[in-house]
């Protein structure tokens, strides 16, 4: 197939397998990145949001994971992804529900230092050959919206990853004018916040998730959270704990001191 970012190879004719194709792409990534994205169940129903509408975690681990998910169609399936490191491989399999039986064999090549090509053989049980192709080429479109989406989260996290400072220099002040439109982005240190109004209060928060660095851009919500769109971690935008109940907060974050109607001081310092 041309014109498209991926190739789509049909299936070979003589196979004894359910072999119904196979997708293969170059991706601006690095190993590390790829096997996080794999691993990371918690990502599907709010990254993919239009390909999966909830998801019930039944165990994990570095071998993989395995899933209770439904669809956009409301189907439910029992997946389990099963990651091969010495292969540089992972299986995704579906357990239960529609398609029940079918696997899709991942592997990755390493082309470059944030480079490599991506090859997704498709077995589906139960498709006669005349309709193999058909299938084949509705996974493979499949995957190619799963795949911008992931892309552009393991970029943006390998992008915040790199430009990460660790110094804070603790005599830095930045005067901040806040007569224009929230939120207002600002950059102490090196690291970028955002600050809004909430109850009558202003408040600062930073512009990446601490849990894996996804973009929380947009206005604090009504209960005084902030959302990661990635994995869906809520934040109190005044306290910095996670309110969705996980194990991360915010990190340290600028002192704010009011300097009039329009003009606020940030300071760094002790703060929650």
């Amino acid at each position: 197939m041309t014109g498209l970012r991926y190739e789509y190879c049909p299936p070979f004719e003589g196979s004894r397998l359910d072999h119904v194709g196979t997708y293969k792409r170059t991706l601006p990534v690095n190993l590390d990145r790829m096997y996080e994205n794999a691993l990371d169940w918690e990502h599907l129903p709010y990254l993919h949001g239009s390909s999966f509408t909830q998801i019930s975690c039944l165990d994990a681990g570095a071998w993989g994971w395995r899933c209770r998910v439904v669809d956009s169609k409301e189907h439910v399936r029992l997946l389990e992804l099963r990651l091969d490191r010495t292969c540089r491989r992972w299986i995704t399999r579906n357990l239960e529900g529609p398609s029940q039986g079918a696997e899709l064999w991942t592997h990755v090549f390493v082309t470059g230092p944030h480079q490599m090509d991506i090859v997704i053989d498709f077995f589906v049980p139960g498709v006669p050959q005349a309709a193999r192709e058909k299938v084949g080429i509705a996974y493979a479109r499949s995957y190619e919206s799963l795949y911008d989406e992931d892309v552009w989260m393991m970029t943006e996290r390998q992008k915040q990853l790199d430009d990460r400072l660790d110094a804070i220099d603790m005599t830095e002040e930045s005067e901040v004018d806040v007569t224009g439109d929230l939120p207002i982005d600002v950059s102490m240190s090196g690291r970028t916040f955002l600050i809004d109004r909430f109850e009558d209060e202003w408040v600062i928060y930073p512009q990446t998730c601490p849990h894996q660095l996804g973009p929380m851009a947009g206005r604090v919500a009504e209960d005084g959270t902030i959302t990661c769109p990635w994995h869906g971690y809520a934040f109190d935008v005044r306290s910095g704990e996670c309110s969705t109940g996980h194990h991360c907060r915010f990190g340290r974050r600028p002192n704010i001191v009011v300097q009039g109607s329009n003009k606020l001081l940030l300071t760094w310092g002790s703060n929650t």
